[in-house]
């Protein structure tokens, strides 16, 4: 039975293609690794890698299922997975041919007594993450041995922790990985290389190697501001008024009466909460919704199944209207990045954050 939408998500196909097209340009030669992991960032996995498909090369997700699932609609495209393995998921793996990263002698030989001959494996070196990847000084050591064992090096990579946010160190990091590339190239010397995440490609192009291992660039959201104007939002948050009331002066508005009616409102009820995942750290933050085009502002805390919002200056509003929780309406826009701000948080985060109560339609 199809039931009416309380809150759903639409996601924009022709903006994915258009954010894919303007990072290749950013990327220049360097090919592009379609990041799709956490549900493509809470766009559709599956969906939206069918959209990346004919214009990347590799895709990389975090785990063994996520790349099972990929795997459903994506036959031929490699599938990388970006986090480290249990040892007991190395079987499927190789069965698989999808491709583990690993950061050490250990695992890479324990990954080549049960994946067939000749299986491919990632490997990963730390110029600063402190997460995943082999100690520099290093990394010669662990090559040299794996190149022993009855496995194919497909691609080496290091990650780059604050592109976006620290340029002194980022640059450094990039000439210390970039000095110890021209070493790797003397015994391997056609591996593909991959360093440059959405921030890094727009920042530091120069350094794309082989890959752009990109994320949120290929979603519309740019973790560098002025590189926004070339990308366009794919996802769009939206709830439909549920109920409508009047509020005397001095009402208290949700748990804690942490907002009181300063005057005579009209409130109406979204049926979308942080059950729904929308943050409740953007309780008393100032946060909006629009409305016929007009930002109302989010009342008191946000519950777990609903919000309450002020429509006094919206006339004519009805049961059943439709309220944009991210994205545009009218002239005006509320923008991921805007709703992560008030609350504290990162886009990424808020686009994972949504819950399997939201609806999906995927259109373009």
């Amino acid at each position: 039975m199809s039931l009416p939408l309380r809150t759903w998500v639409e996601v924009d196909h022709a903006a994915l293609r258009h954010n894919l097209q303007a990072v290749r340009k950013m990327a220049g030669k360097a090919g592009i690794m379609a990041v799709v992991k956490a549900n493509g960032y809470g766009h559709g996995l599956n969906e939206v890698a069918s959209t990346f498909n004919p214009g990347i090369e590799v895709f990389a997700v975090a785990s063994l299922g996520e790349a099972i699932q990929l795997r459903g609609t994506e036959k031929k495209k490699s599938i990388l997975l970006l986090s480290a393995a249990l040892p007991s998921e190395y079987p499927e793996i190789g069965r698989r041919k999808f491709i583990p990263t690993v950061s050490s002698l250990e695992e890479a030989h324990h990954y080549s007594t049960v994946a067939p001959k000749g299986s491919p494996i990632h490997f990963k070196i730390d110029t600063g993450m402190g997460r995943l990847g082999a100690q520099p000084e290093e990394a010669f050591g662990i090559l040299r041995e794996i190149r022993m064992l009855p496995l194919t090096l497909q691609s080496i990579s290091t990650h780059l922790p604050a592109a976006d946010s620290d340029q002194k160190f980022t640059k450094k990091q990039l000439k210390d990985f970039d000095s110890l590339v021209s070493i790797l190239r003397e015994f391997e010397p056609t591996i593909p290389i991959h360093v440059l995440n959405s921030a890094g490609t727009m920042l530091f192009p120069s350094h794309a190697h082989d890959l752009a291992r990109v994320g949120l660039a290929l979603y519309g959201v740019s973790p560098v501001l002025k590189f926004q104007k070339l990308l366009n939002p794919a996802l769009s948050w939206k709830a439909s008024i549920t109920h409508l009331r009047d509020l005397p002066k001095g009402h208290g508005v949700s748990y804690g009466s942490t907002f009181t009616t300063p005057r005579a409102m009209k409130v109406a009820i979204l049926p979308v909460g942080y059950a729904d995942g929308y943050p409740r750290h953007l309780s008393g933050k100032g946060a909006s919704v629009l409305i016929k085009g007009k930002r109302c502002p989010v009342l008191g805390r946000v519950t777990m199944d609903q919000i309450m919002v002020d429509v006094s200056a919206i006339k004519g509003i009805k049961v059943g209207d439709e309220a944009v929780l991210v994205g545009k309406q009218g002239k005006q826009e509320i923008t991921a990045t805007e709703v992560a701000q008030k609350a504290d948080t990162i886009p990424w985060h808020v686009f994972c954050g949504i819950t399997g109560r939201v609806s999906y339609l995927h259109k373009g």
